[in-house]
């Protein structure tokens, strides 16, 4: 049995909060995916919040859509949109009914690092997984995982990490990058100290 099988998977009540706190929390935790092929996943290095209310940055602004709807469902689900012909993961937060959630910007490769190599075509490692386009194919989730359980504990789930308390984490928070609209919310959460986010790390820690 690997190390990321015996991993504690994150609880439903993990996401039963705010989504900054959620987000902010998520910042070290590891992203997992179980296929036929083997596991792979990583250490979360890059987060951001959308809030379910006063943000129109978030997809559920306008209300409930065919594509938006996990958003609005039980806490701890996975919401799988697709933006330029790429998939994108989001980890839902607060009540069902309230919809926002956290999107997975980037991780560290920990896991599997053979099998996203192949299906990221790449021999760059920290190129597999930094952004949220390359980080889904690179651990093949598709809209198939829309409102997933992310606490089931199989095929895709969020678990805590073992090697937490090795080393100071310093988390650090900025605007959110890629929206046209509340810009300049501090809603990005990231490991300062991490090569493999996909964006600026010159931003103040917290």
């Amino acid at each position: 049995m690997s190390i990321a099988t015996r991993l504690a998977t994150l609880p439903r009540e993990f996401y039963l909060r705010d989504p900054a706190l959620v987000a902010r929390d998520l910042v070290g935790k590891r992203l997992l995916r179980e296929t036929s092929a083997g596991i792979c996943g990583g250490r979360i290095v890059e987060v951001e919040a959308y809030l379910s209310r006063r943000d129109p940055a978030c997809h559920a602004s306008r209300g409930m859509t065919n594509r938006n709807a996990a958003m609005f469902g039980p806490p701890g689900h996975a919401y799988v949109y697709m933006i330029h012909s790429r998939w994108c993961l989001n980890a839902v937060t607060e009540p069902a009914g309230v919809p926002s959630a956290i999107l997975i910007r980037a991780i560290e490769p920990l896991e599997g690092l053979e099998l996203m190599h192949q299906r990221r075509r790449t021999d760059i490692v920290r190129d597999l997984a930094r952004g949220p386009a390359r980080l889904c194919e690179a651990l093949a989730i598709d809209r198939t995982y829309n409102g997933w359980d992310l606490t089931a504990g199989r095929e895709l789930w969020i678990a805590n990490d073992p090697g937490a308390g090795a080393r100071p984490l310093r988390v650090a928070r900025s605007g959110r990058i890629g929206i046209s609209s509340a810009q300049r919310r501090l809603l990005r959460f990231f490991d300062a100290d991490s090569r493999f986010v996909s964006g600026s790390r010159t931003l103040r820690a917290r």
